[in-house]
């Protein structure tokens, strides 16, 4: 055979979408890499050492994901992610206190893994009220605790959202709910593992959240059940052999679940740190690119959280800034699940109203993570700077 040909290394862009996935932290991945071959057994099969040693690894995870957000170890139902654990406390609640009410409260921005459940709960009876939210994306407590009636069963409202980064102000929520004796899901996907959560304190009764958002692996995560005061019960969605407290049966996923725990467990050590980095240069990015002609930083006026940065350059299409962009940073123009469709968002709609049209506005979801760099974002301010310039020239010209 004659000489290999030469490879050639591709320079990718600079990586500024972990709102959409994280990269599995290596530390996370050296757990998990012995449960797909020296440890493989099944934790149901209990009666012997290859069972026992997966369940063991299960029981710990379970600590390390119950220790992120201060719950017991037993209030921790492990799933494939966070759409299945808002299907299962979504509809569950629902099925099982319908002869309490009918009404569930949520907010015109949540994420489509709770709207679309919404959306089917309504067509089986369910009476939902969406509330709206200002220009910063927020919600009114006011109008939250009016929209309360004797068959309200649930407030439903995320605690980051994904396109803005907008935190609800969750403890507050929580006492409303309280009060009138109602429960609290919230759906954390962006904000567990990245910013402090108490399930005690704020208070909630419920709360989703997956691992490949925090440096875990995709297809695991995990819903938040609270045991007592009060006591949340579910009616199960899945049928099956009785894994999960009969909640959610099927063999467990052990190599993700263990690397969910890992990861949380990281999450737990490193938070503050992170945060600390990534808010600083959070603000320097939204400093600089704020002095672009027609930019401006959506939800800047309320609390964020402190990796994610959303951009409305005006009177630029969203799929040429996109374009120009790409070779140089990784970015989406809004949440990964919906991105490709070329639709405004329909939490920028909600936000903006005709602003939020593509073809009018270019809208930029710029958000940030553990592996992020100084120089990641260095590069990101002159890419953004260059080509912004760029274009509006162009469109002079």
């Amino acid at each position: 055979m004659g000489d290999l040909a030469p490879t050639y290394a591709i320079q990718k862009p600079v990586y500024l979408d972990y709102n959409a996935t994280t990269p599995v932290d290596k530390r996370v991945l050296e757990v998990m890499l012995p449960f797909f071959t020296e440890k493989f057994g099944n934790p149901s099969s209990a009666h012997h050492p290859y069972g026992k040693e997966a369940a063991a690894a299960i029981h710990r995870a379970r600590e390390q994901v119950a220790a992120l957000i201060h719950a017991e170890p037993s209030e921790i139902i492990f799933t494939s992610g966070a759409t299945e654990a808002n299907n299962l406390a979504l509809k569950g609640i629902y099925e099982q206190y319908t002869s309490k009410g009918n009404h569930i409260i949520t907010c015109v921005t949540e994420h489509n893994a709770i709207l679309e459940p919404c959306k089917s709960l309504a067509k089986k009876g369910a009476d939902i009220t969406y509330l709206p939210v200002n220009n910063q994306g927020a919600i009114d407590l006011h109008t939250l605790e009016d929209a309360i009636t004797p068959k309200t069963i649930l407030i439903c409202l995320m605690f980051a959202n994904n396109e803005t980064g907008v935190i609800h102000p969750i403890e507050a929520i929580g006492n409303i709910a309280r009060k009138h004796g109602i429960f609290f899901f919230t759906d954390a996907s962006q904000a567990a593992g990245k910013i402090p959560i108490d399930v005690q304190a704020m208070p909630i009764d419920l709360m989703s959240f997956t691992g490949h958002k925090f440096y875990g692996p995709k297809g695991v995560g995990a819903l938040y059940i609270r045991r007592k005061n009060p006591r949340v019960s579910l009616q199960k969605q899945m049928d099956g052999g009785g894994q999960e407290r009969g909640l959610r049966s099927g063999t467990l996923h052990v190599t993700g679940i263990v690397g969910l725990g890992a990861a949380a467990e990281l999450c737990s050590q490193e938070m503050a740190e992170d945060s600390k980095r990534l808010s600083a240069w959070q603000q320097r990015l939204e400093a600089i690119i704020s002095q672009l002609p027609d930019t401006f930083i959506n939800g800047a006026e309320t609390a964020r959280m402190p990796h994610v940065s959303n951009v409305i350059v005006k009177n630029l299409q969203a799929s040429a800034l996109i374009s120009a962009l790409s070779p140089h940073m990784a970015i989406s123009g809004g949440s990964a699940c919906s991105s490709g469709s070329g639709e405004p968002s329909h939490v920028l709609q909600a936000m903006l109203g005709a602003d939020a049209d593509p073809a009018r506005n270019a809208i930029l979801r710029i958000s940030m993570g553990r592996f992020t760099t100084e120089e990641d974002v260095d590069t990101a301010i002159e890419a953004l700077q260059n080509q912004v310039l760029k274009l509006r020239e162009n469109m002079v010209c």
